[in-house]
Parts: structure tokens; C-alpha cells; sequence
């Protein structure tokens, strides 16, 4: 074992994969980007990372398989496309990391699961399982039953507040921005 190897071995890190990063231009997932992703994750987690992953991309997907080229501005619609494109999202997870022999768990979250404390303590305790028992855990907000005043706003967000809850060493946000910005930088020019 490298002294690299060495290092990260028995870490925790969350990884939070952005929409931009896995879909492919409004065609639904990149099966082929998601592949990749779960080649480094894979590896990462034969080098002894416990890894969990906090995806987006089930409503860009759940927009495809309905056949809706606009995105929905109704919080009912969204959640549709949300519940309908988990179901692609996981699959692709599961057929991915399965080409490595690693099983995958679902975990949808909400505001509550993460500010009730029963609730916190609960899913800490599940998560900290499933990791203990070498599976991925693939993480992303339960879209089809928040509203927008509970929501977490998005994944990043999301990403932070799981590598509290697991206590992780390092927390690893992928998009497809460049570098920090002050503002969002698909509104303003000069974020």
C-alpha cells in the first residue's frame, strides 16, 4: 500500500456529484459520465474510503422518461418528474458500482430527517450501517414530498449538511462551475 493509500484508508468522505455533471444536455442521465464517476468512487472505496455519494439528476431524468422538453414550473409536476427519475437515477447507480461488486442503498432525505433529532440520530444510525457493511449509500433530498419553504434549497447544501450528519472527513462538491463565486453565477456576470 502507498503511502497515499495509507492516508485516505478508513476516511469518510461525502460526494456530492452535480445535475450538470450527469445529465446529458436535456437527454437524461450520461449513462457514460456515470459510469466514470463510479470507476473513481469504486476505486476510492477498494483503497478503504467510506464513501458516500449525494447525486443529483432525478428531475432532469424523470423530464425525459415523461416526455416533457420544458421544465415544469408547478411544484406537483417537479416532484412527478422527481419521483419518476429517482427510479432511472438509482439503476443506473446500481448497474454501475455492480460492474465493481459494490451494492448501493437509496436514502431520500428531508429538512425534517435532518433538524428533528430522533429523526438526525436515526438516520446517522442507518447511514453509519450501511457504510460498516461496505455499501455505497447514494443520498439525494425527497423531492416528492417537500415543499418549497422545507426544501434544502439544493444538493450542495444537501452535501454539507450529510457530511455533518456522518461525520466525514472530507467533503468533495463536483459541478460544473469554475472555481468559488460570490454570487450565482447563472444570474450574474460577474459572480
Amino acid at each position: 500500500m502507498t503511502n497515499h493509500m495509507a492516508a485516505v484508508s478508513g476516511q469518510r468522505w461525502v460526494v456530492k456529484i452535480g445535475s450538470a455533471l450527469l445529465t446529458d444536455d436535456g437527454k437524461g442521465l450520461d449513462r457514460q459520465a456515470i459510469a466514470g464517476w463510479v470507476d473513481q468512487l469504486a476505486a476510492l472505496r477498494e483503497q478503504g474510503v467510506e464513501v458516500v455519494l449525494v447525486s443529483s439528476g432525478s428531475i432532469a431524468e424523470g423530464m425525459v422518461r415523461l416526455g416533457w422538453t420544458q421544465r415544469p414550473k408547478e411544484i406537483h409536476n417537479l416532484q412527478a418528474a422527481a419521483a419518476v427519475g429517482q427510479m432511472g437515477l438509482v439503476q443506473c447507480y446500481e448497474a454501475s458500482f455492480s460492474r465493481h461488486g459494490m451494492r448501493t442503498a437509496q436514502i431520500l432525505l428531508t429538512h425534517d430527517d435532518l433538524t428533528h433529532r430522533e429523526r438526525y440520530l436515526n438516520a446517522r444510525g442507518t447511514l453509519r450501517a450501511l457504510v460498516s457493511h461496505n455499501v455505497i449509500p447514494i443520498v439525494n433530498e425527497n423531492d416528492t414530498v417537500v415543499t418549497d419553504e422545507i426544501r434544502f434549497g439544493d444538493n450542495d447544501t444537501l452535501g454539507a449538511l450529510v457530511a455533518n450528519l456522518v461525520e466525514a472527513d472530507l467533503l468533495i462538491i463536483l459541478t460544473d462551475q469554475d472555481g468559488l463565486c460570490d454570487k450565482d453565477p447563472r444570474h450574474h456576470a460577474d459572480a
